[in-house]
């Protein structure tokens, strides 16, 4: 039976392939506040801007093409059971051949009514005001904004309580909850970070890789299928 490997991925994988970080050093992204793009607030004091700003980003993805750090996890399928839990909201993951993917923060490539967060719909191009689902009820970016619940979580945190292996890719361990699931492993589950930016409270010395994605994957291939 091939071992379970779950991945938690965050911007730093997606960093790679040319899409912008969630946050730069001065709190904006892509220019805006956070909180007028990315909260309940921001959305009923300006449904266009955030509508627009996610428009922006879902056109940005067409552009991008997953990075050798997708390539190479969707690979290891041959060898592992792998189950990728990502805060990216970009399909990345999926465009490289990852089969098992779950997103904590919700997808680009997806809208949902503002009035029923199980109303989920596939989209691809842009989503304005006056776009409605069935029920004549505004749509609004199936993303996950601050100061809403993150509904996969239970889900999350079961997978990672299976893991016997669980690599952290590119994330800043700060945005919870899911930076919490490194909590659900199990025991003797073997843990491999890597980031270039975290310094490591996570795993032993020689399981941290303090590069890049790419990089980092590359190392890790050739340790899990020695």
């Amino acid at each position: 039976m091939k071992k379970k490997l779950v991945v938690l991925s965050g911007a730093g994988i997606s960093a790679e392939s040319g899409i912008s970080t969630f946050r730069d050093s001065n709190g904006l992204w892509e220019n805006h506040r956070i909180e007028d793009v990315a909260s309940p607030e921001g959305f009923a004091r300006n449904p266009q801007l955030v509508l627009d700003f996610y428009n922006l980003r879902r056109r940005q993805l067409k552009e991008v093409k997953p990075n050798l750090a997708h390539e190479i996890l969707a690979e290891l399928e041959q060898y592992f059971d792998i189950h990728i839990i990502t805060q990216n909201v970009d399909d990345l993951h999926e465009r490289a051949g990852s089969t098992k993917v779950l997103h904590l923060h919700g997808e680009l490539k997806k809208v949902r009514s503002v009035n029923d967060e199980t109303k989920i719909y596939d989209w691809e191009n842009d989503c304005n005001l006056g776009d409605i689902d069935e029920f004549g009820n505004q749509l609004r970016p199936h993303i996950v904004w601050f100061g809403e619940m993150v509904p996969e979580m239970e889900i999350a945190a079961e997978i990672a309580s299976e893991a016997d292996i669980f690599i952290v890719i590119g994330t800043s361990m700060q945005v919870y909850p899911a930076a919490g699931l490194i909590h659900y492993v199990p025991k003797n589950c073997e843990i491999y970070v890597i980031d270039p930016h975290l310094e490591n409270q996570f795993t032993k010395h020689e399981n941290f890789l303090k590069t890049s994605a790419t990089e980092g994957m590359k190392i890790l291939r050739e340790r899990l299928l020695k």
